[in-house]
């Protein structure tokens, strides 16, 4: 009985000096968004912004997960021809993202690498004759750098994965893969990590 108690003793006290090490902290994160559509012509990117709310959880000095919530105003800059003159026209796509970053900090600094998903759920856009995709999923990356009073600088590519107008992967005579309309932000940010005891 007296190895059962010292083992079960030994194993709460490896678990609760583990459980200490995990360092969870809330913080909010904004920034500017450089949006645009891939494979259409007469294109330029839209600048806009993002703003969120995150959760780093540090599991050590080297990893963290950062869970975030995030409202993205993305889309396009166009131009279309009509009645014999062109125009220019903003697509506007805003999605709330729903993300998990893996951050690798390096270096013994605040430099970190960062990488993950994203589903992202369109809120509202300015489609009048075609009716966008209700979601997308992404794939972050990105790098970073941390300051000891929790302010973080970062550059991030997201890489829309689904077509935009739904194209299910075959091949048609008029509709090819390269084709497909992603979403593709270039999304230059700030953040702000709270110190929780």
């Amino acid at each position: 009985m007296k190895k059962i108690t010292l083992i079960a003793f030994v194993l709460f006290i490896g678990l609760a000096t583990s459980q200490a090490q995990v360092r969870v902290s809330p913080g909010l994160r904004g920034g500017l968004n450089i949006s645009t559509l891939t494979n259409i012509d007469d294109n330029s990117s839209k600048t806009d912004f993002y703003i969120g709310g995150l959760v780093n959880i540090k599991f050590n000095k080297f990893f963290s997960v950062q869970p975030e919530i995030n409202y993205s105003r993305q889309g396009d800059e166009g131009r279309y021809f009509e009645d014999g003159r062109y125009y220019s026209e903003k697509y506007e796509l805003n999605y709330v993202t729903l993300g998990a970053v893996a951050k690798f900090n390096f270096g013994g600094g605040g430099f970190h690498l960062l990488a993950g998903p994203s589903l992202d759920l369109k809120v509202s856009d300015n489609y009048i004759n075609t009716n966008p995709e209700d979601f997308d999923l992404s794939f972050v990356g990105g790098v970073g750098y941390t300051l000891p009073n929790g302010l973080t600088f970062e550059a991030r590519l997201k890489q829309g994965l689904i077509d935009i107008y739904g194209y299910d992967g075959v091949d048609y005579d008029d509709y090819y893969y390269d084709q497909v309309i992603l979403n593709q932000v270039l999304q230059f940010g700030i953040s702000y990590t709270f110190k929780v005891k």
